[in-house]
């Protein structure tokens, strides 16, 4: 098969096609055809070597295709899934390939009305706003909250998932173009790096009080701001690190800014059952295949373009979520 492999750490050079040995999967596993993987920065934190582990792997940790095997002795009835079945994962090694094998246990249907394609761009990212809007930090009808990077993927989604509980968002991004996809997702006001103070324009924006929450998956250049944006007992998510590693905070600021809140939450503890798992991936696809959540696919690439890929995203110069593709689909690229 086809996949792309890191073989040392560094910059998205490093992610090269080859041609390797096709997977098996072992009892309890599936073997799947991948149409499409997301690329996330989870992924930009594993090649790079921010998050290391071992060498050569294949990266991409969201993906969905079609199971074409069973591992050995693996029942149909038990795992829930068999040959043919369209299925979505998230948070699993081994997407960017044209085949992956994954643990029947951590795969998820992908329903009737939605597309591998669509399942790829919105399981990971779909279930980090889900978690974050719904347990840590529970948005309530009238809260203001501000999301960071508003215009990207993760942004998009967050903006949707907070107005549909009834918060209004503040929005930041970098450019006019960023601006008008946030304002499209439902964004009450936006924001713009390089030109607003954020914290003063949140304190004016809503009458000196503060916003309820912050989601942040930008962490250093953006930390600082976001704790100023807080009402007293506000909530701080840092869940990324896109402009680089948080430093070590004092304490006492939480106290100074009105005994607020900072977490630093993980997806990985919001589905570690496979009933939390699959009640979170079910409310994400059927938001979308209900309409109520906007999907906004900001490019495909092939497999031989995953480099390129990771530049764009690195760069913030892509809106919404990236795809990587496979022979076996047809995806535009930009």
């Amino acid at each position: 098969m086809k996949a792309v492999l890191v073989r040392e750490f560094g910059a998205p050079e490093v992610l090269r096609a080859e041609e390797v040995a096709d997977p098996r999967p072992a009892a309890g596993e599936l073997l799947v055809a991948v149409e499409a993987a997301g690329v996330n920065f989870i992924d930009v934190y594993r090649r790079s070597g921010a998050y290391p582990g071992p060498l050569p792997f294949i990266p991409g940790a969201e993906a969905a295709g079609v199971v074409i095997a069973l591992g050995p002795e693996t029942d149909e009835a038990a795992c829930r899934h068999r040959v043919g079945d369209r299925v979505a994962w998230a948070n699993q090694p081994g997407g960017y390939a044209e085949l992956a094998v994954i643990p029947a246990h951590r795969a998820v249907p992908v329903p009737d009305g939605l597309t591998c394609r669509s399942a790829a761009a919105v399981l990971l990212q779909g279930m980090t706003a889900h978690y974050l809007t719904h347990d840590t930090y529970p948005v309530r009808p009238g809260d203001t909250v501000l999301v960071h990077a508003a215009a990207g993927g993760m942004g998009l989604l967050l903006t949707q998932l907070a107005r549909l509980r009834g918060g209004r968002v503040i929005g930041t991004v970098s450019t006019a173009e960023k601006e008008k996809a946030a304002r499209a997702a439902g964004a009450w006001q936006v924001l713009r790096h390089g030109q607003d103070d954020i914290a003063t324009a949140v304190r004016e924006l809503t009458d000196g009080e503060g916003v309820a929450a912050v989601y942040d998956g930008v962490g250093a250049p953006t930390f600082d701001a976001s704790l100023d944006s807080l009402r007293p007992r506000g909530t701080l998510a840092v869940f990324g690190q896109a402009g680089g590693r948080v430093p070590p905070v004092d304490l006492q600021r939480l106290n100074a800014a009105g005994s607020v809140f900072v977490t630093r939450p993980n997806l990985d503890h919001h589905i570690a059952t496979a009933g939390e798992l699959a009640h979170r991936a079910a409310d994400v696809f059927g938001l979308v295949a209900g309409g109520r959540i906007d999907l906004h696919i900001g490019g495909s690439f092939p497999l031989e373009r995953a480099g390129e890929a990771h530049r764009a995203l690195e760069s913030r110069a892509s809106t919404g979520k990236l795809l990587l593709t496979t022979s076996t689909t047809n995806g535009d690229t930009p």
